[in-house]
């Protein structure tokens, strides 16, 4: 782990220090004569992930009989080879005589012919876990190349998140490399628990729903989680099984990762940074900071480089719009054929709130300051700003105001005391 200093305030590790850690913790004995598929993030998780791979392909390649990588791309847009490439540190000159046998797959979980079925939560297991929320069959389905390996690695970093708790774990399998009716069924979960609830929670029911999935997986498990600061330098890093390096990790991401305020606050500028290139993923800039903005107040997405709601499933989002998770509850006929992975994302965006009498009542206002235009602003129930009417700095150093400036927003919670 990572130092820290005499006032208690976690120190990073320099890049030296990061490849002796991974020299003396991660146990090579478990990869032995062993064919490997790593499991990575795709570029919407800030990770130092060429000194990560460059160090584990060193180590690693020597003792495997296989080892390939896989991006864990949820219902993320896949990814060309040198999207991978670049993510992973890997030269053109390089991937051709160094990195010639190295396996780079995308996941393709919309796919039904590239998927295996593992089994199912059945209608007891899912009204248990969901504290009796939900109760249906789930079937389990994964990426079916897992197939062909003896040992599934993630290598990933730990976050607080808004479905799941925090991320990371055996959330790189499901939903990184799964089939969507788990997907579907667990970001529900999630959105009735909302966001607010959940995030920055250790044990919650979605995590013990990702966990129960992840045991029938019939190949070796291991992780080497990590916990990152802004400038992408690692607080720490775990390794082992993926619940314990998960375990460890999510223990450091509630130390860092987390900011607490004195008070909420009536305007919040959330400025997205450019490694969200849509609102799908944008979206974390409204989930991480809506517990300290008022009732009543406004959260600003500032994201001037944003031109998409979402390439997979925009169609979707513009036809149902964002909404407060009980227009969906009650109206549930209207909107049985949205997959609830899209609705789940929609409540996510919108916050809390109610729906009474058929009027809506957000608790808070989000207003889109990027290149998507107004109209489309107020077709999806959002508010608009121009972005280029927005000075930065104008927004700096006015907490006392009710006024808070977060300049690189998505990753870290913030939360009042």
């Amino acid at each position: 782990m990572a130092s820290s200093t005499a006032e208690g305030v976690r120190t990073t590790m320099s890049e030296d220090e990061v490849r002796t850690w991974i020299a003396e913790n991660v146990n090579l004995e478990d990869f032995v004569d062993k064919k490997v598929l790593m499991v990575v993030p795709d570029a919407t998780r800030t990770a130092p992930l060429p000194l990560l791979f460059d160090t584990l392909h060193k180590l690693l390649k020597p003792k495997v009989e296989t080892l390939d990588v896989i991006f864990a791309l949820g219902t993320h847009p896949p990814m060309s080879e040198t999207q991978m490439c670049d993510l992973l540190g890997i030269s053109e000159k390089e991937r051709q005589r160094l990195f010639f046998q190295l396996g780079l797959y995308n996941h393709e979980w919309d796919r039904d012919e590239a998927l295996t079925q593992l089994g199912v939560l059945t209608e007891d297991d899912t009204y248990e876990i969901s504290n009796g929320l939900m109760r249906e069959e789930v079937p389990v389905k994964i990426n079916k190349r897992v197939l062909n390996y003896d040992m599934l690695f993630v290598v990933g970093p730990v976050f607080p998140h808004e479905v799941v708790g925090f991320s990371g774990g055996n959330k790189y399998f499901f939903p990184g490399i799964s089939g969507p009716e788990v997907l579907n069924f667990f970001h529900w979960l999630g959105a009735l628990i909302t966001n607010a609830s959940i995030i920055g929670v250790k044990d919650t029911p979605v995590r013990r729903v990702v966990d129960k999935a992840a045991s029938l997986i019939p190949c070796e498990r291991r992780a080497m989680t990590f916990v990152v600061a802004p400038d992408a330098s690692l607080y720490g890093m775990a390794y082992g099984t993926p619940e314990e390096a998960w375990h460890a990790a999510s223990d450091i991401s509630s130390e860092v990762h987390i900011k607490w305020q004195d008070k909420q606050f009536k305007q919040v500028l959330s400025c997205c940074p450019l490694m969200y290139d849509e609102l799908w993923v944008a979206g974390k800039c409204m989930y991480k900071l809506e517990p300290v903005v008022a009732d009543g107040g406004e959260l600003i997405i500032y994201a001037p480089h944003l031109t998409e709601i979402s390439i997979t499933h925009g169609e979707l989002i513009r036809e149902i719009g964002y909404h407060v998770r009980d227009y969906f509850v009650k109206q549930p006929d209207r909107f049985s054929h949205i997959p609830r992975g899209v609705l789940a994302h929609s409540t996510h965006v919108r916050g809390g709130g109610t729906y009474e009498d058929g009027v809506e009542k957000p608790r808070v206002q989000v207003t889109l300051a990027s290149q998507i235009p107004p109209e489309i602003c107020a077709e999806i129930n959002l508010g608009y700003r121009d972005p280029d009417t927005i000075d930065v700095e104008s927004f700096a150093n006015r907490e006392d105001e009710g006024i808070l400036l977060v300049r690189k927003a998505g990753e870290h919670l913030y939360r009042t005391r």
